[in-house]
Parts: C-alpha cells; sequence; structure tokens
C-alpha cells in the first residue's frame, strides 16, 4: 500500500512539473529551461547523495552503458520538452505511455529476453494507439506531435541502458548525471536558437517550483519501487496521465478530442496487459 501511494504520488509530481515547464516555456527559450532544470536538479540529487555518503564522481560514469544512457536521457528530455510546449499536454502525455511497450520489446530485441506472442501483440496494439493519438495523414494531424514520439524513444533507451548500467552506481548518482546532461544540451539549443533572457521572478519562481517537485517526485519513484512489490506498483506509472489530462483541462483549457482519448484508453490498455503478463511469467 505504500508503495502504491509513493508510486501515484511521484506521477502526480512528474504531471505536476510537465506543467510548470509548458508554462514557463511560453516565455522561456526552452534551452534556457533546461539548462537551469538541469543544473538545480544536478544539485539537488548531488546534496542527497552526498547526506548517504555516496560521491558524485565514480570511475564507472566513464562505461559505455552510462554514456550512452547519458546520450538517451538528453535527447528523451530534450524532446519531450519540445512537445509539452508546443503541443497540447494531454496528448503528449499520452504518447508518453507507450515507454514501458518499447522497453519490453527493446528488452526482447537487445537483451535476448523472452517475449511471447501475447506481449508483442500487445505491443503492436499499443504502437497503433499512438497513431490513433497523432493521426498521420487526416486533418487534425500536427508534424510536432512526433516530438512526444521522439522524446519517449529517448526514455525508453534510458531505461534500456539503466539496465545494463554498473550496478555500483546509485539511483541517486544516476540522476546526477541525467540533471548533469540536461546542461550541455539546453546551451547547444540555445547556441542554435539565440534569444537567452533574464527570468524574471514569476519565471525563476516556477522553475524552481518545476525543479523541486521533479527531484521529489524521482525521489518518491525511488522509495516505490524499493519499498513494493514491482508487479504491483508499476501499474500505478499510469496515473500520470490522467494527472495530466486533468491538469491540461483546468489550466491550459485543453478539450482532448475522441481520437486523443481512445488511443490513450488502448495504450495503456496495452501497457497494463504487458506489465501484468511479465508479472506473471516472472511468478511462474
Amino acid at each position: 500500500m505504500r508503495g502504491s501511494i509513493l508510486m501515484v504520488l511521484s506521477m502526480a509530481g512528474f504531471a505536476l512539473e510537465d506543467m510548470l515547464l509548458k508554462s514557463v516555456a511560453q516565455s522561456l527559450p526552452v534551452g534556457e529551461i533546461l539548462m537551469i532544470f538541469g543544473l538545480g536538479g544536478m544539485l539537488a540529487f548531488m546534496v542527497l547523495a552526498a547526506r548517504r555518503g555516496e560521491r558524485a564522481l565514480h570511475p564507472a560514469i566513464l562505461s559505455r552503458a552510462i554514456l550512452l544512457r547519458a546520450l538517451c536521457e538528453s535527447a528523451g528530455r530534450l524532446f519531450y520538452t519540445l512537445a509539452i510546449a508546443l503541443t497540447p499536454l494531454s496528448s503528449a502525455s499520452a504518447i508518453l505511455q507507450a515507454t514501458p511497450l518499447v522497453v519490453v520489446g527493446g528488452a526482447a530485441l537487445i537483451f535476448g529476453e523472452r517475449v511471447g506472442w501475447r506481449r508483442w501483440t500487445a505491443i503492436a496494439i499499443g504502437f497503433a494507439g499512438v497513431l490513433i493519438i497523432l493521426r498521420p495523414g487526416v486533418e487534425g494531424f500536427s508534424l510536432a506531435s512526433l516530438l512526444a514520439v521522439a522524446g519517449m524513444l529517448g526514455f525508453a533507451g534510458r531505461d534500456l541502458a539503466t539496465r545494463a548500467a554498473p550496478p555500483v552506481l546509485s539511483n541517486l548518482q544516476l540522476g546526477i548525471y541525467g540533471f548533469f546532461m540536461l546542461i550541455p544540451t539546453g546551451a547547444a539549443l540555445l547556441a542554435f536558437t539565440g534569444g537567452a533572457v533574464l527570468p524574471d521572478p514569476q519565471q525563476a519562481a516556477l522553475l524552481l517550483a518545476a525543479t523541486t517537485v521533479g527531484v521529489g517526485a524521482y525521489y518518491a519513484l525511488t522509495a516505490a519501487m524499493r519499498i513494493g512489490e514491482v508487479s504491483v506498483i508499476t501499474p500505478f506509472r499510469y496515473t500520470r496521465l490522467l494527472f495530466a489530462l486533468i491538469l491540461g483541462v483546468l489550466v491550459f483549457a485543453e478539450r482532448p478530442d475522441a481520437p486523443t482519448l481512445i488511443g490513450s484508453a488502448v495504450v495503456v490498455a496495452s501497457g497494463l496487459y504487458t506489465l501484468l503478463r511479465s508479472a506473471r511469467l516472472r511468478r511462474g
């Protein structure tokens, strides 16, 4: 029960973080947001790691898995932040829910994990749900929505690389490196787009709130995975979509249309089936 509650709180935090970043992205360049957000998150995780006696720099960060994880983290965060800045929060969050499906398929192709026809079918149905949300070739299609797909693939690559990460690295240390990579990523984007501005007090408060909520959500997620049974608490990840839909309607006056809601339901149902099927096979 404690693990499930922590997972729900974590997903609410991540949805709130997305809402705050989308709000500030209306007036600040995305590259600048990534730099400030990355710096704040890195410092927060360095403090948390130091309290546990863990050093920020570890020789294992030069391993291939960690370098690949850093690249995927940067790509995922960059494209997803652009997606929530340029597209409705509800649709971007719905597409993000396909991440576990990509991770399951990637684990089969990369790590040789056994995935039967039932889960492959669920993965295919989940991708069909993403296509329903995107609506390629019809009037409602937005090219910017592909940014959410790119972000989702980046986060899936990060999760797969995390499986191969050296076990000597803690979740807090991985958090330090993940947030650090946002600094050069944001700087590169800002150098390309230009237009850096000094945040006013309101913008600074939004960025501080997003960083604080994001770090708290990550910490709650880590605690949930440690104290709860994974097969029980993992399905609660999909509550993030519910919170995103509510915030999108209340804060940004979004009105998700029928294809978005139907596609979201398909993606969530496919993901839940895949997770529950995987847990059943592990118990067997």
